[in-house]
């Protein structure tokens, strides 16, 4: 492929939001993870040093959000030097965090160092669903960040990712969450990449469970009357055109994974034939506008039918391109989450198998290192 092939018909604006993945080390082992199932692989971490200048790079770029995550970002020491620069650089910063490592020294540190704001991820409402997903026991944990948080005047944002195994505990989990006093709730269906594309069988609700969870989040929305707001995000496979992945490959969003390679998603490495530079290699500039990987599906010009002819494709620019290559082999093929899709008939089969309850054999896996070797592996 050419990589000036996207831009035909794409005018090439800075980044806007960077998202700085720190860290693929984590104390949980979630069985839908978004890190790469072959993290274990990409351990050698960007120094304090890079990841400042990272930071002063996408800022001088344009870039006006930065979003801390990992794994784990507490893990990291450094965090209150990175967010003290980036708060200096004028970047709206937060912290996307388990809570795991979050004592009120941390706390008080981070808001001295300019933190913006913190989002806070549970699994389940209850002590005992919450630490099976996680293989960890942090309920009671995160409950108590959830109140250091408040104490230190942080807007308090959860997330909690749906899924079949609590997406019929969303009744309580939106209780939970305006009992810790939440002001916004992310209720984010699991999306089908990575740990959670291996976990598949297990996690994907029906139909009707779906269509419950929406209702019972819209009851809850005229409850609330506007005390907290409710985000509820649809997953990709029940849906019958796809979403504009990322808001356009290589259009606002820019990640930086902890071994320092830049990315338009945090998915995208697993696309082969594609370069994509590490910021030990390039700067952030030239990556971002010259390199083969920004450059690849910018656009439309890249699109294959039945997109290239579609007259939806300026809105969703064929959907998500690791999707089209997890289940369709090709990069550049439509996301088969579209009807259009030739492929689309992988994903009408994954989501009768959970209509009809049919479960795999295979158990699940959590998301550890020793999975993780083996799944590059294998």
């Amino acid at each position: 492929m050419n990589a000036l092939s996207g831009l035909k018909s794409a005018v090439v604006g800075p980044p806007l939001w960077l998202l700085a993945e720190v860290t693929y080390r984590c104390p949980l082992h979630c069985v839908f993870c978004y890190n790469p199932t072959d993290y274990a692989r990409h351990e050698d971490e960007l120094s304090t040093d890079e990841w400042l200048r990272v930071l002063r790079e996408a800022r001088a770029l344009g870039a006006v959000q930065c979003g801390f995550s990992g794994g784990e970002p507490l893990l990291r020491d450094d965090l209150e030097l990175m967010v003290a620069e980036a708060h200096r650089l004028g970047f709206y910063t937060n912290l996307l965090t388990s809570g795991v490592g979050l004592t009120e020294e941390r706390c008080a540190a981070l808001k001295a160092a300019g933190l913006d704001h913190i989002q806070l991820s549970f699994q389940d409402s209850s002590r005992e669903v919450n630490d099976f997903l996680s293989s960890t026991k942090t309920f009671a944990l995160k409950q108590r960040v959830g109140e250091m948080l408040k104490a230190q005047g942080w807007p308090m944002v959860m997330n909690v990712v749906i899924h079949r195994l609590n997406i019929d505990h969303i009744d309580r989990i939106i209780a939970m969450a305006h009992e810790l006093g939440a002001e916004y709730l992310e209720l984010a269906n699991s999306q089908y990449y990575s740990w959670a594309l291996e976990n598949r069988g297990h996690l994907m609700p029906s139909r009707a469970q779906l269509q419950r969870a929406e209702a019972i989040t819209d009851e809850w929305r005229r409850k609330l009357d506007g005390q907290m707001k409710l985000f509820f995000v649809s997953p990709d496979y029940h849906e019958a055109r796809p979403k504009k992945c990322m808001n356009g490959w290589g259009n606002v969003f820019l990640t930086i994974t902890p071994d320092g390679a830049a990315l338009p998603c945090h998915t995208a490495r697993m696309l082969p034939g594609l370069s994509f530079p590490t910021v030990r290699e390039r700067d952030l500039k030239s990556i971002w506008y010259d390199s083969e990987g920004f450059n690849a599906y910018r656009g439309t010009g890249w699109m294959k039918e039945p997109c290239a002819s579609c007259d939806k494709k300026e809105e969703d620019l064929g959907g998500c391109r690791c999707q089209a290559y997890m289940l369709a082999k090709d990069a550049a093929a439509a996301d088969p989450v579209c009807a259009k899709s030739p492929q689309h008939g992988v994903v009408q089969a994954a989501v009768a198998a959970a209509d009809a309850g049919r479960l795999p054999e295979q158990p699940l896996i959590f998301r550890g290192r020793a999975e993780s070797l083996r799944l590059s592996t294998s």
